[in-house]
């Protein structure tokens, strides 16, 4: 997984509440809202980059089990089988609707 990119951000304290606000009612963090939004615009513009990976899954990670390692779990880097068995690693499938 290529490492990401970490910025700072100055924003307008009204700017930013709203955009928290925004991002808690939909289940987001403050930052995955921010990309969010980016990604939306980027699209919108036809300026989102061919290469540009994927956004991160939603939800917690995957527990690993004592003794698992890195490469024992979902090597997709989606983080679970989204299966919907309800068992380890399942994601539920769950994935943001398309704006």
């Amino acid at each position: 997984m290529t490492e990401r990119k970490k910025i700072l951000l100055r924003l307008d304290p009204a700017v930013h509440d709203a955009v928290a606000r925004w991002a808690a009612d939909e289940l987001r963090s403050t930052n995955a809202q921010i990309e969010f939004l980016l990604r939306r615009a980027l699209g919108d513009a036809g300026r989102m980059p061919g290469d540009a990976g994927r956004p991160a899954r939603r939800g917690r990670p995957p527990r690993r089990r004592e003794g698992e390692g890195v490469d024992d779990v979902a090597r997709d880097g989606t983080g679970g089988t989204g299966d919907g068995d309800g068992g380890p690693g399942d994601d539920g499938g769950v994935e943001p609707e398309p704006r």
